[in-house]
């Protein structure tokens, strides 16, 4: 799928520290587009770039003409800091005043990897902002009342975690038990390695581990911990800090720390990253013993490994359909789908996600390509009939 080059695509540098952040707008839809804002050291405009046409892609997977929500045009944000130095939260506050502009008008944005929602909330009111979903708010039948649920919504806890960050963790899953259906594997005793531990990490493992699935392998960074009968995954969550790093007082007797890319070549059927952009490249995909991989971080698995990995009959199942339930709920939550009940979004979520596996599944063997390719497919057929009934740009 050829990809024309973004609507806005911009770079902005920090007049104190001189560190640069990114804001690429890949389409909109009724005038609005949405995506994670992301802080990482190295952050690129072309990762920015790549991110944005994925969110499109996510936005059109979960169109349903039925609902309420119309998904919106796709975006991404970024900025080249780390988000452990000191100076990172001033960098934020100034990235949003130099983004207030689209923030207001046409870009929704939240949490992405190194970041946390109430920092974004936090910095963006720092910044002269009333939300980082703002722009999204014309569209609304009734404003105070969507409000009110999201923030009801974002208020819910189910055994200690947020449900806005078990939200994403359980589309993941429901991805994974949907592969093992539809190939005819149980889910007791399935084993998996995920790497990262964060927001999306942890929850996956959550949401598999309540599944029946042995977790056997989890990577932070500081290493792996694993262990072959299956790891604690309830105390390794409890002994996380903000980063996602387990503390390693919090380990039982026989759990093993290995090294950083252990769980890489874990001996398991579903390997989950979670984590970092490139992950899994050309050299290190040779070390993959499992039989699927399943895309919880944003591009993980980069094009030439993943080739790779199909000529040695390993599945890749795309981010851009894996990891998409967070947007999704945030949109069916606010426009009114659902509403702020854990048990509503589970089940929502689950549905959704297992139709759109099941589709992009079908569609591949029919095809005869990757998942991804699939996935790709589908989203070529739905832009036309979006932008047909909402415009390409403006309402």
């Amino acid at each position: 799928m050829s990809h024309p080059s973004p609507l806005v695509s911009l770079t902005w540098t920090d007049h104190v520290t001189g560190r640069q952040g990114h804001l690429v707008v890949d389409r909109l839809v009724r005038g609005v587009c949405s995506g994670g804002l992301r802080m990482r050291e190295g952050c690129t405009l072309d990762e920015v770039a790549g991110l944005a046409r994925g969110m499109s892609m996510k936005e059109a997977l979960h169109y349903n003409p039925e609902g309420r929500y119309v998904p919106l045009g796709g975006a991404k944000g970024g900025i080249d800091c780390d988000p452990r130095d000191p100076e990172a939260y001033g960098v934020l506050v100034r990235y949003l005043r130099a983004m207030r502009p689209y923030v207001e008008h046409m870009w929704t944005t939240g949490e992405d990897l190194g970041l946390t929602q109430d920092l974004v909330d936090r910095a963006a009111a720092e910044a002269g902002l009333v939300s980082s979903v703002q722009a999204v708010y014309p569209l609304l039948d009734d404003e105070t009342a969507a409000r009110e649920r999201l923030a009801d919504a974002f208020a819910v806890e189910v055994d200690g975690i947020g449900l806005d960050e078990l939200v994403g963790g359980c589309g993941v899953a429901e991805s994974v038990l949907a592969a093992l259906d539809r190939a005819g594997v149980r889910h007791e005793g399935t084993r998996v390695a995920v790497q990262g531990l964060g927001t999306m990490g942890g929850a996956t493992a959550r949401f598999l581990s309540r599944a029946g699935l042995r977790i056997v392998a989890v990577a932070d960074i500081k290493g792996t911990i694993a262990h072959p009968e299956g790891l604690d995954v309830e105390a390794l969550l409890a002994a996380r800090d903000a980063f996602g790093t387990v503390d390693r007082a919090a380990l039982r007797p026989g759990d093993l720390e290995l090294s950083g890319d252990a769980w890489l070549s874990a001996d398991v059927e579903v390997l989950v990253p979670a984590a970092v952009s490139y992950a899994v490249d050309p050299a290190n995909q040779a070390l993959i013993r499992a039989r699927w991989i399943v895309e919880a971080a944003n591009m993980p698995v980069l094009p030439e490994a993943e080739e790779l990995l199909r000529a040695r009959g390993i599945t890749v199942l795309p981010d851009v359909v894996v990891n998409s339930g967070t947007n999704a709920w945030w949109w069916w939550t606010l426009f009114g789908d659902i509403g702020a009940d854990a048990d509503e979004a589970f089940a929502y979520t689950r549905r959704s996600m297992r139709a759109l596996v099941d589709r992009m599944l079908t569609r591949a063997e029919a095809d005869g390509t990757t998942p991804r390719a699939a996935a790709h497919a589908i989203v070529a057929d739905r832009l036309p009939e979006i932008a047909d009934r909402f415009g390409w740009y403006a309402p």
